[in-house]
């Protein structure tokens, strides 16, 4: 086999389908966020808004942050030493667990270097656990359970989205005594909307299923201290595992897992992606635990994260868009086509100085490509300006359709 030739058909494939992901170099700058600087293939610079990125409410830059990083460093040095049962475990490492259990209302927390680690260990795991267990999981949930589920050599059953009466289908069609788990996520991130939580844990009771729930595009933002939509929900104390990410409200790197201190001990002895991977580096962990202990306080920023979030969505639809608002702060405006996404992405980014990234499938379906923008407390006026005028020029240029009314 000609393995070179096989290698450049698959990659003209994706320049076909307009679908060839492009990597912009992008360098953030220090106290300036949004606002950093795009370094062109040719060496020039330009400075940009990034409305694409997930450190959702800007505590990449905090100093709160930046000063428990710098001091962690200081202190331990760059990496951590190893994995978690040789050398790599610290006083940084328990103090972010213990301010994430506190967060969640829960015994225990278990720290992972992402939450895609965290989702793919702990789901593939949990039937080494429970031998027979069954795991009930949503069509939409993001590619790290997908993917967890499908390694762990189980049962699996998937129930269309958001939909309680297929669901309870599948649970009672099994038999009553296997071992269940439903696993779903809070807010979904391309379209933005909610899961159904009472619902799907009064199922879980009805059936003696486990819950799993994925809040890694809530934790921070939603709830009196940010621990997700199940806390805004009052719903916690009805999950039984938690998943979350320290890499996008809180702004640093990392995932995990909340749950009671049996079940975060099992998982950190038979994982093997807990087991065998380095720990993150301390400065890391501090720089993570100072952003979860800060924003258990901040409700103003989490209010004025919705607040941009809702005004940038009312600016849009009044250009008649096709936007989707499921009243997240996900801003999604479906264009449809992967070779206009793509081409939209680059005018803005070449013409107006605006960053934001296509969304084209595997990601999301075929047909519905799309502009997914994050507002953040520190897009403002201006820069919001700037994108609803760039938006109106350019989708009037390319001659999309416009809704009547926005979904």
């Amino acid at each position: 086999m000609d393995f070179s030739a096989k290698l450049d058909e698959a990659i003209a494939r994706l320049h076909e389908e307009g679908r060839y992901r492009t990597f912009i170099d992008i360098e953030r700058q220090k106290g300036q966020f949004p606002h950093a600087i795009w370094r062109r293939p040719d060496g020039t610079e330009q400075p940009v808004t990034v409305w694409c990125g997930n450190d959702y409410l800007g505590m990449g830059q905090h100093p709160v942050v930046l000063e428990a990083m710098h001091e962690a460093l200081d202190s331990t040095g760059a990496g951590s030493g190893g994995t978690r049962n040789i050398s790599g475990t610290t006083v940084y490492h328990k103090r972010l667990e213990a301010e994430l259990a506190d967060l969640h209302g829960k015994e225990a927390a278990l720290l992972f270097t992402s939450a895609y680690i965290a989702n793919d260990a702990t789901l593939s795991t949990l039937p080494k656990l429970f031998p027979g267990l069954i795991i009930y999981s949503d069509e939409l949930n993001h590619a790290s359970m997908i993917e967890g589920v499908r390694r762990n050599g189980g049962a699996k059953r998937i129930f269309k989205h958001n939909d309680l009466d297929h669901l309870r289908e599948l649970l009672a069609a099994d038999d009553p005594d296997a071992p269940k788990l439903i696993a779903f996520e809070s807010v979904y991130s391309m379209d933005g909307d909610f899961a159904p939580i009472e619902a799907i844990c009064d199922l879980a009771d009805e059936f003696g299923a486990l819950t799993y729930i994925d809040e890694v595009h809530a934790v921070g933002m939603y709830g009196p201290r940010g621990a997700g939509v199940a806390e805004r929900d009052r719903l916690m104390h009805r999950i039984d595992i938690i998943n979350g990410t320290l890499a996008k409200a809180f702004g640093v790197m990392g995932g995990y897992i909340a749950a009671t201190a049996k079940m975060c001990d099992a998982i950190r002895s038979y994982a093997p992606g807990f087991i065998f991977t380095t720990s993150l580096p301390p400065a890391v962990a501090a720089g993570a635990a100072a952003s979860v202990a800060h924003l258990k306080t901040d409700q103003a920023l989490r209010d004025l994260h919705q607040t941009q979030a809702k005004t940038l969505k009312l600016r849009l639809k009044g250009l008649g868009l096709p936007l989707i608002d499921h009243g997240s702060h996900i801003v999604p405006v479906i264009v449809g086509d992967p070779v206009h996404t793509k081409k939209l992405s680059d005018m803005l980014l070449d013409g107006y100085g605006i960053y934001v990234q296509p969304i084209n499938f595997p990601t999301v379906p075929r047909g519905t490509e799309r502009l997914r923008f994050t507002p953040s407390p520190v897009h403002g006026p201006q820069e919001i300006d700037q994108l609803v005028h760039a938006m109106d020029a350019l989708w009037s240029h390319c001659a999309l359709n416009r809704s009547e009314l926005s979904a």
